[in-house]
């Protein structure tokens, strides 16, 4: 049986920020956790219909930072029916908040920086414990997993997560190498302990002319996740991670549903409900498992040529028709 991962990053969105008023956080709550459409909701209320519907088990890191600048009931908002639903909550975090906050900053770290590998390790310590304390305060139980924003973590920010007693982080992106500062390469693509906690990488496929294409619903088609999936059953796999966002359903600036990342969210879930071996899974109640310090690294799907064209004929056509997100 292969565990199957489906890793929600969900956030406001700091770059969307105008104010510290209650009409600005409602309105940056409508474009980038609830994604609020014409046709209805794409974000979060979506995606915990859509899981129910087939009976899925998600993860939702949840990026409590914007407590900063909007409190801890900004946060209670987007946790609350997560927790209702019976999905898993865990631990996200977009230091660029700490910019928005500016002279409100609670924390007294004077530094800034887009990622976490930007601050040292005790001021990434502080960040992490204010952040894990104020999601509890919104209602979330104690997260025991972790993934930075933009990947953004570096070996310091794993020692800092075992030092609060969270044992997973899920921050090193294979087919991504300069997103991370974790000192692991392409090749560490199953969970494995480094830095005093569990890397449960993101997973990948293989891509024409050498290299890897992470798996996140906004990168990969259907066919390429079946066909990663399939994959990674027939290995015998322990476990893969998919990755997707609260708003990748949408165009954030219109207000626009995407029907084609929509119907990739829609036909993942049903490939991992119908597809014999596979099973979803959370870390609140499975998490991954390391593997056997000997064995080789999991292979990837080997690339095709057929389903990468049919990959930049989709992309073209998502961003003509929906724009950038």
């Amino acid at each position: 049986m292969t565990r199957v991962y489906i890793t929600i990053d969900t956030e406001y969105s700091s770059g969307l920020c105008r104010g510290v008023g209650a009409r600005d956080r409602e309105d940056n709550f409508a474009r980038s956790v609830a994604c609020k459409t014409t046709e209805g909701p794409r974000g979060v209320p979506y995606q915990l219909a859509l899981f129910a519907e087939y009976g899925i088990k998600a993860v939702f890191f949840v990026d409590p930072m914007p407590a900063l600048v909007w409190g801890v009931a900004a946060i209670e908002d987007v946790v609350g029916p997560i927790v209702e639903a019976g999905q898993d909550v865990q631990l996200h975090c977009h230091t660029e908040w700490l910019a928005a906050a500016g002279a409100a900053n609670p924390l007294g770290i004077r530094a800034s920086g887009q990622n976490l590998y930007d601050f040292a390790f005790e001021d990434q310590l502080a960040i992490l414990d204010y952040s894990r304390s104020t999601l509890m305060m919104a209602g979330a139980p104690a997260p025991v997993a972790f993934r930075a924003g933009n990947y953004g973590a570096n070996d310091d920010t794993l020692r800092a997560l075992a030092d609060l007693g969270i044992a997973y982080d899920s921050s090193h992106c294979p087919a991504l190498p300069g997103a991370s500062r974790i000192t692991l390469g392409p090749e560490a693509r199953d969970p494995l302990h480094h830095a005093g906690v569990i890397e449960v990488p993101v997973g990948s496929i293989g891509e024409l002319g050498g290299g890897q294409r992470h798996a996140q619903i906004t990168a990969l088609t259907l066919a390429e996740m079946r066909a990663a999936l399939r994959h990674a059953r027939e290995q015998e796999r322990e476990s893969f991670t998919l990755v997707s966002h609260s708003f990748e359903l949408i165009n954030r600036r219109t207000l626009a549903a995407n029907r084609i990342v929509q119907r990739r969210l829609e036909g993942l879930c049903h490939t991992i409900a119908s597809m014999k071996g596979l099973a979803s899974a959370t870390y609140a109640s499975d998490p991954p498992k390391v593997a056997p310090a000997a064995s080789a690294p999991s292979p990837l799907l080997p690339p095709s040529a057929a389903r990468t064209g049919w990959r930049y004929a989709e992309q073209f056509a998502s961003n003509t028709l929906y724009g950038a997100l």
